[in-house]
């Protein structure tokens, strides 16, 4: 029976309060098991980024209850969030966050910096993920000077190097051209199948979508359809 890594129960997010408050999520219920791929579908402003943030420790909700891995959210300090956080999750966002001006595998290693990894050992497993991505002949290259496919390859590297269960990736193709995005989702649902990573992936792109295994359709803060995927040996679909 596949475990369940994230289960959230009645979920809810406002900002503000009286007359300026805004729910951006409002009794939203999700389990997430290891190994599976699941697009958070919507458009933009249907909360779909404020559910990830909140699932992957990046935020927290205004109710409800999350668990991570059988841990209560609520219950950790905020060290053991970091620490969760850091060892659990990798991340894959529309806007590449690189650091421009330092070279690519210092760029791969922060996650390994900031779980105080020692040097030696960081470049090592810096190297390492460079090249399952076939980046390793960049390592040296500045960021800045990277096309956009070879920066999210980056960002998919940085994402890896901490051997994360869970990957959230937030409209990961949204910067690039057909042809490199869909050499970006092959990536992703590569370590998917071949590695059982569990991927998250936030779009409004119905085709990405329709490449997970399960789809949660979310409108104005709310869930309103989830919808599990049989793909067929020729390549068709069939809503479960």
């Amino acid at each position: 029976m596949p475990q369940t890594v994230i289960s959230a129960r009645d979920l809810s997010k406002h900002y503000g309060s009286g007359s300026t408050r805004f729910d951006a999520l409002t009794g939203v219920n999700v389990e997430i098991v290891e190994g599976e791929s699941v697009a958070i579908v919507g458009k933009s402003g249907s909360g779909k980024s404020t559910l990830m943030h909140i699932l992957a420790l990046l935020d927290s909700p205004s109710s409800g209850a999350l668990d991570i891995d059988g841990s209560d959210a609520s219950s950790l300090s905020g060290s053991q969030l970091n620490r969760l956080r850091n060892r659990t999750f990798g991340f894959v966002f529309q806007q590449f966050f690189l650091t421009a001006g330092a070279s690519v595998l210092e760029n791969v290693m922060l996650p390994l910096k900031i779980a105080r990894i020692g040097s030696r050992e960081r470049k090592r497993l810096a190297r390492e993920a460079l090249d399952r991505l076939e980046l390793g002949d960049k390592a040296g290259n500045k960021a800045m000077n990277l096309s956009g496919g070879q920066k999210q390859r980056v960002v998919i590297a940085r994402a890896l190097v901490n051997n994360p269960r869970i990957i959230f990736a937030d409209e990961p193709t949204g910067n690039l051209d057909t042809a490199t995005g869909a050499v970006v989702e092959d990536m992703l649902f590569s370590l998917n199948r071949d590695q059982g990573i569990t991927i998250v992936v936030v779009t409004h792109d119905e085709d990405l979508a329709a490449r997970c295994d399960r789809r949660i359709y979310i409108r104005d803060g709310r869930i309103v359809e989830s919808l599990s995927s049989e793909h067929t040996l020729d390549g068709s679909e069939v809503a479960a």
